[in-house]
């Protein structure tokens, strides 16, 4: 993979806000019928404090799937196994008060739960791998679109 310039946390604030901001949403399973969630942390953007599946912006000059590694590796500690794009979709949301607009591309990733670890700890508060029954809450408003997915692909179970 190319190198590539990862984003500054101030422009890294502007997107979905000033412009249409482009991400990646990944929904990670160990292929067993288990998702992990992360719970976002205090400094987070917004919605602290809910249970979401991983992502991130995709950066100038780098594929969709090169995303993808890149931000698993840096949020979870570790190499996919398997990816495959499911879905584009736009969410247009509004946070106190701000419109939000983002284009989000959502794959799956297997990966080999052992493996796993909190990668970025100043966004991310906890892990949990979590079957159908067993999710938290409160979760992510756009939770609902991975969701849709992994029970259609009976990743969840």
């Amino acid at each position: 993979m190319p190198d590539i310039a990862i984003a500054e946390d101030d422009i890294d604030k502007l997107r979905g806000i000033d412009y249409i901001g482009v991400t990646i949403n990944f929904l990670v399973h160990d292929g067993k019928g288990s998702i992990l969630l992360q719970k976002r942390s205090k400094n987070c953007r917004d919605e602290q404090g809910r249970w979401d599946i991983g992502g991130g912006a995709v950066e100038f000059g780098e594929t969709l799937d090169e995303a993808v590694i890149r931000e698993v590796r840096e949020e979870y500690c570790t190499e996919p196994i398997e990816l495959e794009l499911n879905k584009v979709f736009t969410a247009l949301r509004e946070h106190e008060g701000t419109k939000t607009h983002w284009v989000g591309i959502n794959y799956t990733v297997l990966v080999d739960p052992d493996t796993v670890s909190i990668g970025e700890p100043h966004k991310v508060d906890e892990l949990g791998w979590f079957g159908a029954k067993t999710l938290p809450e409160p979760m992510h408003s756009m939770f609902h679109i991975a969701h849709e997915i992994a029970l259609n692909q009976n990743i969840l179970r």
